[in-house]
């Protein structure tokens, strides 16, 4: 049957330079199957799918790899704040919209041009787990910080959290993506968030994620808001967050052509809100 379709891209200044991001607007009455399905098939990041919310819910989702569902995503979860507040799915109360998804219910605050609002969601709260990292690829540890541990931290997706030495270290990786999927699928993990301090003039944190294991067609995710907000927890809890007042920019995708900006920011409570630019670039029907 004909479905509401829109495609965005989210964390970017214009299209074609953030994170591709596919929404059923109108999916109820579509199963698991057929949404994993449609997602597979779209062969995005992900693909979200808004049903009738629970009560103490403005709207729900269930998000979508090429291969799998997700508790919670960073870029779904803010073109889905988006969307519910610019498609009439619904309407922000004092400006904040409640986001119901696998990882429970999420504050989404909502402001400035109605027609092109800005969003800022806050995260599930990240969780250092107690993992050892086993093999970890020959690559990445020869770009890793030496006095900083590989951890595993979990706010719904679980990622490996490497600092590397540089920027430079980072940015000029090429990742052995047969390796990352043996070590990522043997830690039960979905990727790997390498970063590194990066102080300019409109972002101070360079961050890339690999999650061939997880996502096949898309090895490297081009903007990653579950990783990044991850990774403002785990600098928060080190004392070690760079910009101002607990606010910072993280740059990714410049390595496979895009430029996404991704806005963090840590509250009086700990709690990571992540935010970002959204584009619109699709908007129509389909079959499915």
């Amino acid at each position: 049957m004909p479905r509401r379709y829109v495609q965005l891209d989210v964390f970017a200044s214009r299209p074609g330079t953030g994170n591709p991001l596919g929404a059923v607007l109108d999916a109820e009455g579509m199963d698991s199957a057929a949404m994993q399905a449609l997602a597979a098939w779209l062969n995005l990041s992900e693909t979200i799918f808004f049903l009738p919310p629970d009560a103490g819910a403005d709207y729900r989702i269930r998000i979508f790899t090429p291969g799998t569902e997700l508790p919670f995503a960073g870029h779904p979860s803010v073109g889905a704040a988006w969307l519910a507040a610019t498609h009439g799915l619904a309407t922000p109360r004092d400006g904040r919209l409640i986001q119901q998804c696998e990882a429970g219910l999420l504050p989404a605050d909502v402001h400035g041009d109605p027609q092109r609002p800005n969003i800022s969601l806050r995260s599930p709260r990240g969780r250092l787990l107690d993992a050892a990292p086993g093999s970890v690829p020959a690559g990445l540890t020869a770009i890793a910080h030496s006095d900083q541990p590989i951890e595993l931290w979990n706010n719904g997706p679980s990622w490996w959290l490497l600092e590397a030495a540089s920027a430079e270290d980072l940015r000029r990786l090429q990742p052995d993506f047969g390796a990352i999927t043996a070590w990522t699928n043997a830690t039960a993990a979905t990727g790997v968030a390498v970063f590194a301090f990066e102080p300019s003039q409109d972002h101070q944190l360079a961050v890339r994620a690999f999650c061939p294991g997880d996502a096949v067609n898309v090895p490297e995710d081009p903007v990653t808001g579950s990783a990044n907000a991850l990774i403002a927890a785990r600098l928060h809890r080190e004392g070690r967050l760079p910009g101002s007042d607990g606010g910072y920019i993280a740059s990714q995708g410049r390595e496979l052509g895009r430029d996404g900006k991704v806005t963090l920011q840590v509250d009086a409570d700990g709690e990571v809100w992540i935010g970002g630019e959204v584009q619109q670039v699709i908007e129509g029907t389909l079959d499915w």
